[in-house]
């Protein structure tokens, strides 16, 4: 099956390309994809390199599957005339997320919405991703009504900008900035562009494509997404209001038996979920599970994941690998 990647030297495209490698994706043909001051270069795959192509000459070579991750603008321009060659896109922007002609995809939640017809798949943001997974189980079983989200972001949604802005600030260099502030030693409430209802971007997806992720809009969702200077995962404080009571123990039992999520919730022996240990992983991590004592059902957790794999990257491969293995794709 030939593969192509775009925006293969990014952050996100290579990770991708890891996990292609680790989960044994079968590429017969590897197709890297980026921008025009890229072409040419040599990435390795699975031990071989492979000489980085533009979008044209991908579209020429005819791939079975078409993974972006090259922001936005590049996304609508290009994923029309990839789809129109008959390639499936999977698209890590938010170009079309909203788009109600499009998927937008979890695979452990919804994936059977998809058909040979989805040209365009869209994957959800990374914030959305984590917390939707640890969300749906218990939605199914109790409805929630409410949920209130604070976000602590790695740096690596950002991109390598801000990677960079980062190590210079602790090596002491001046350089370019990602922000209009320092990140290191600081908390940034402020991730992507504002809206004219003083909510940023970040906030207003987690609203949006949790409500269509879960075919639920009468769910209220309210969010504020932070910026801080962490390099190996997002992590989410979760307020969430069910219409129905619940037992802990019993929500433990639902997290602990759906696929993608791990518990790890021991305050006796402080086990929490951190970005230090969800770095480098697939799963979605929960702890610091506790009833509201506030006000009637209502839980408290942390979610935490590795945003540039489950949020990105993983997410993008398990919607392909359910398209092969459901025969939704074109094969060359």
């Amino acid at each position: 099956m030939k593969v192509a990647v775009v925006g293969a030297t990014g952050l996100v495209g290579e990770v991708m390309l890891k996990v292609l490698e680790e989960r044994n994706f079968p590429v017969s043909e590897l197709i890297p994809v980026a921008s025009k001051r890229s072409i040419g270069k040599l990435i390795r795959y699975n031990g071989k390199d492979y000489k980085v192509v533009g979008m044209q000459d991908a579209i020429n070579m005819r791939p079975s599957i078409a993974l972006f991750s090259a922001g936005g603008d590049t996304s609508l321009e290009w994923a029309p005339k990839f789809a129109e060659a008959g390639i499936t896109v999977i698209d890590n922007s938010s170009a079309w997320r909203m788009d109600h002609s499009k998927q937008l995809i979890v695979p452990e939640i919804n994936a059977e919405k998809l058909t040979s017809e989805d040209k365009i798949i869209s994957n959800p943001n990374c914030s959305t991703i984590q917390m939707v997974l640890a969300l749906a189980p218990l939605h199914k079983k109790f409805k929630m009504k409410r949920i209130v989200v604070s976000t602590y972001q790695s740096i690596t949604g950002t991109g390598v900008k801000a990677v960079k802005q980062l190590e210079n600030e602790v090596a002491g260099i001046k350089g370019e900035m990602a922000y209009h502030y320092p990140i290191y030693q600081n908390a940034i409430p402020h991730c992507d562009v504002f809206e004219e209802n003083g909510y940023t971007k970040e906030e207003m997806k987690l609203v949006r494509e949790t409500q269509k992720i879960l075919d639920d809009r009468t769910i209220a969702i309210t969010a504020t997404a932070v910026r801080i200077p962490t390099a190996g995962g997002h992590s989410e404080a979760v307020n969430v209001e069910f219409e129905h009571d619940f037992d802990i123990s019993e929500i433990r039992k639902i997290l602990s038996e759906s696929e993608g999520i791990v518990v790890q919730d021991n305050i006796d022996v402080n086990t929490y979920p951190m970005p230090i240990y969800a770095n480098g992983k697939d799963d979605v991590f929960v702890g610091r599970i506790r009833r509201d004592g506030s006000q009637p059902n209502t839980l408290n957790m942390w979610i935490v994941s590795d945003n540039l794999r489950k949020g990105a990257a993983t997410n993008t491969i398990q919607i392909a690998e359910y398209l092969m293995k459901k025969n939704l794709l074109l094969k060359k």
